[in-house]
């Protein structure tokens, strides 16, 4: 979820900082080159107050000896060659009165010629386009001289554009910088805002991961998040309350049920056996009924068991996880012998977090499982390895395995495969190893083992977190 709410957020987020970045850049722009119109503005007004007194230069010529003719030019020279802007004084008719450089002459079309035009209209010529970083152009500002309410002349200034041009790419950098950081700020803040928005939400599924697997006692710290979440977390806890109260009425139940069975189940058992001594021997339905009653006894049994597995709580204590397997495998070796089976283990020391009761009896239950399906001749082999933080214990048999459909019903309570039914079992002992398993943090899969067979992986967390 973090994956994508961060991602929405960094978006909305650059959005908003360009939808502020860009007016503020254009404003700067537009600001820098307000000021050098402004100053251009300035300049041909003085240019112009100095013009009208040397304006009889347009009908006569330039009168020499005309000091204030020679003074405006000097002015003009001096615009020049401090500030590299060409600057003139035209007649009315565009021949120039005095202008720096000497060699510039009014063109005959273009921005300055037009601007020309228009301060012959008495109108200063109108702000000029905006002129953007990339752009090589000049800026062209005029001013008309009007003496006697009259238009005799005009002021053109053309300066180039390259200081205003860095300036305000400057100040483009300053503002993307800003942006930037801006955009980290914002990038840190969405982290911790998701961070802490998501926090219930991660403690939510790892607690419901832990009800899954068997930890029904497990739930939900109410402590931070959105309003929202923190009544989830509380309706959570309601809710796997109430399913941990059904779940232990069902696991009381099953454990009386199976409790309060056995002793009629018992008496009836030792009926049938006098009964038996009645009839002739080899009777086939004393035999029958015999069978299905001891099997009736082992379910209840295994029933039994199962309610105790699902309340009982695991002792977790530093254990030798090969050292314990060595002793299964020893354990179930004749039983292995007796049917023509080959029961192998590799189990070198590997210690890891486990109940070492109830890992006993879940290893039992898959090394029984393994025997009873492996054909005569067959091998079963029990592997041990340690696997980064968890410790394995690999049951595999060359028995008729399971189907990818099966695989994923394996362990469920009662369920057996059809192809199996003439095989003694009643299809709970592999769901109690599950269930002791998942009390100690532990974990069982199952799968296929090639060529044929099936392959049973128990891992085992090494340390106690």
């Amino acid at each position: 979820m973090r994956t994508r709410l961060l991602p929405l957020l960094i978006v909305l987020m650059a959005a908003v900082l360009l939808a502020l970045g860009f007016p503020l850049a254009v404003s700067l722009a537009s600001a820098q080159q307000q000021k050098v119109v402004v100053d251009r503005i300035d300049d041909t007004a003085r240019f112009a107050a100095l013009a009208q007194f040397v304006t009889d230069a347009c009908g006569t010529g330039r009168p020499p000896g005309d000091s204030r003719l020679e003074t405006l030019s000097s002015e003009l020279g001096s615009y020049d060659d401090v500030y590299g802007i060409r600057a003139g004084v035209f007649c009315r008719t565009g021949t120039p009165m005095a202008q720096a450089p000497s060699a510039w002459l009014l063109p005959r079309g273009g921005e300055v010629r037009d601007a020309f035009a228009e301060a012959l209209l008495s109108r200063r010529s109108h702000d000029p386009r905006q002129v953007w970083p990339w752009q090589r152009t000049r800026l062209v500002v005029a001013s008309p001289v009007i003496r006697d309410g009259d238009v005799v002349a005009v002021v053109v200034t053309d300066s180039p554009t390259g200081p205003m041009r860095s300036r305000i790419l400057h100040g483009w950098l300053l503002i993307g910088a800003g942006e930037f950081a801006a955009m980290l700020l914002a990038v840190g803040a969405a982290l911790r805002l998701t961070g802490w928005v998501l926090k219930p939400v991660r403690v939510l599924d790892a607690t419901t991961h832990d009800i899954a697997t068997g930890r029904l006692k497990s739930r939900v710290a109410v402590a931070s998040g959105p309003p929202e979440l923190r009544r989830l977390a509380r309706s959570f806890n309601e809710m796997a309350g109430n399913v941990e109260d059904v779940l232990e009425q069902q696991r009381a139940f099953v454990a009386d049920a199976s409790h309060q069975l056995r002793n009629p189940l018992a008496a009836l058992l030792l009926r049938i056996e006098l009964l038996a001594l009645e009839l002739p021997e080899g009777n086939e339905e004393i035999a029958s009924v015999r069978t299905e009653g001891k099997r009736l006894a082992q379910v209840l049994d295994d029933l039994l068991d199962l309610a105790l597995a699902e309340h009982t709580e695991a002792d977790l204590r530093v254990t030798d996880i090969g050292a314990l397997a060595a002793e299964r495998v020893a354990a179930w070796s004749p039983v292995a012998d007796a049917k023509g089976v080959r029961l192998v283990g590799k189990c070198p020391p590997t210690t890891a977090w486990a109940d070492p009761v109830t890992l006993s009896s879940a290893l039992d239950a898959v090394i029984d499982n393994a025997v009873k399906f492996a054909p005569q001749d067959g091998r079963v082999e029990v592997l041990v390895a340690a696997e980064g933080a968890v410790s394995t214990v690999v049951v595999t048999d060359t028995g008729p395995g399971l189907t990818e459909e099966e695989l994923a019903r394996v362990g469920d309570r009662f369920w057996r495969s059809g192809r199996h039914q003439n095989v003694k079992g009643s299809g709970l002992g592999l769901s109690i190893s599950r269930t002791l398993l998942a009390a100690g943090g532990s974990s069982i899969v199952y799968g296929r083992h090639e060529p044929h067979g099936l392959k049973v992986t128990v891992r085992v967390p090494r340390n106690g977190t």
